[in-house]
């Protein structure tokens, strides 16, 4: 009777014990997340500051704070947002933003030294930018929403939205972030059209 209890409690053990390594082999085996980041600005340099050119200073992009974590962001409804939890941004959307926008505009603005924040350059204009909405939406589009202050030692000299949509060319991340990057050089275009005009 002793004997066969043991066994029945030795039996269970084993059964619970594998069943544990089972469990752990299943979430071992969890889909692998990929990582991505904004395609570069075509034509893209960065100079030294030339004292003969006008200069112009990006303030970090600032994002929604539903934008300001890894999962890229798809718009499911007029009302429903979903962070991504494999496709994920390489680096905080915030510092790709500014990244890609300084070369563009450096590229965009000819006569114009596009520096970043924290460089004294005498007599610079200042570019502050926020990001309401960076994200794939439900009907096909992606799109880029926000608006961009111009300051002149700290007075606005120039302020505007934006609101560039540009249709996905293929399912899928890759195509989604290549049509985000495409959004992104739009929105920058209409920055420095805006730039050119308040100087």
């Amino acid at each position: 009777m002793m004997t066969s209890t043991v066994w029945r409690r030795t039996g269970a053990a084993v059964l619970f014990t594998l069943g544990t390594l089972a469990l752990a082999g299943c979430a071992s085996q969890s889909t692998p997340s990929s990582r991505y980041t904004l395609p570069e600005a075509p034509g893209s340099s960065a100079g030294a500051v030339d004292a003969s050119d006008a200069a112009l200073v990006i303030r970090p992009v600032q994002v929604a704070s539903y934008l300001n974590q890894e999962g890229i962001v798809m718009q499911l409804s007029d009302i429903e947002l979903n962070a991504a939890n494999q496709n994920l941004w390489a680096e905080p959307l915030g510092k790709q933003l500014t990244r890609r926008l300084g070369q563009s505009l450096s590229s965009r603005l000819a006569g114009t030294t596009v520096v970043a924040a924290g460089q004294s350059v005498p007599g610079a204009v200042e570019l502050s930018v926020s990001v309401e909405r960076f994200q794939g939406r439900y009907d096909g589009e992606a799109v880029a929403a926000g608006e961009w202050q111009l300051f002149d030692e700290g007075r606005l000299i120039a302020q505007r939205e934006f609101n560039v949509t540009r249709p996905l060319t293929a399912d899928g991340y890759p195509a989604l972030v290549r049509t985000l990057g495409d959004a992104w050089r739009e929105v920058a275009n209409e920055i420095a059209q805006g730039v050119e005009q308040a100087r």
